[in-house]
């Protein structure tokens, strides 16, 4: 069992801007979700994770180690499959996958040979293995990148925004993938499409602004909202009236017409109850003051 354990965790850049504001958090095996907007600290929550940047305070617990005194122990044991790789070279797959896995310290030569292999066969690309990277589809292009991030047998996997540009057919592929390689490691989901946590992820945390806004199993989270969360059509020019009266927390185009959601305790006039979803949590989340 892997275990990540984060206390108390906070990061001041050089400029002053706190981009990590005391994060709490114990990850373990399994498909781990982190949601938040674009800017909401994820990027550095994961970059001081994985050691590229050391915290002002706090302290990070990888399987009992102490990563800001031993960066190197994490990255041994990580695999990153970043949102983008950019510009992939003109070589095959088979070949690229070689020389990522040189670059990771596998010096054995015929141990190197299968686990490329078994790992092209994992991935559904043994077919390909001799196709140039740089003409796969954007769902064989994340799934070589799940290939080249299991290189080495990491204990910790991060994934950046890893459906971003997939069709759904390429998109259920994918998650049904990473749910499989989830079951022996930690697995962190770093994203803000709400859809891929609640299909994926036993356990959640929402960030924004540096904080940590919740925590926990996302049916937990769904349940807290119960007879909370209501609905109602309005009229388009109607809409700062209800702004200003009551806890808007998204609105919503539906066959042209304008539907609002709002969170309160007790049903409001002519509002209609709407059973909770993972998103009320999150776009609830994002309204409270961090």
């Amino acid at each position: 069992m892997n275990t990540l354990s984060i206390s108390h965790l906070s990061l001041t850049y050089k400029n002053g801007f706190q981009a990590i504001k005391d994060i709490s958090l114990e990850i373990g095996n399994g498909m781990f979700g982190l949601l938040g907007p674009n800017g909401a600290g994820k990027s550095s929550l994961m970059k001081t994770i994985v050691g590229l940047q050391k915290p002002s305070s706090g302290n990070i617990i990888f399987n009992g180690i102490d990563i800001s005194r031993e960066p190197d122990f994490i990255r041994q044991n990580l695999g990153f499959l970043p949102q983008d790789f950019g510009v992939y070279p003109k070589v095959s797959a088979y070949d690229l996958l070689h020389h990522i896995a040189i670059l990771k310290g596998i010096k054995d030569n015929a141990f190197r040979k299968r686990q490329i292999s078994g790992l092209l066969e994992k991935v559904n690309l043994s077919d390909f293995r001799n196709k140039e990277v740089h003409t796969f589809s954007g769902g064989m292009k994340q799934r070589f990148g799940v290939a080249q991030a299991l290189l080495g047998n990491p204990k910790i996997i991060i994934v950046d925004e890893p459906t971003a540009g997939l069709d759904p057919e390429e998109r259920n592929r994918f998650n049904s993938l990473l749910n499989d390689i989830s079951k022996d490691v930690i697995v962190i989901l770093s994203t803000h499409l709400v859809e891929d946590v609640r299909n994926l992820c036993s356990e959640m945390a929402i960030i924004n602004k540096g904080k940590l806004i919740r925590k926990g199993k996302p049916g937990d989270l769904i349940s807290e909202l119960e007879h909370k969360i209501w609905s109602k059509r309005i009229n388009r020019n109607e809409w700062e009236d209800y702004q200003a009266t009551h806890e808007i927390i998204s609105q919503q185009l539906i066959e042209r017409e304008l539907y609002i959601t709002t969170f309160a305790a007790h049903q409001p006039k002519d509002f209609n109850a709407v059973p909770p979803l993972l998103e009320h949590v999150y776009f609830h989340s994002l309204t409270q003051k961090p």
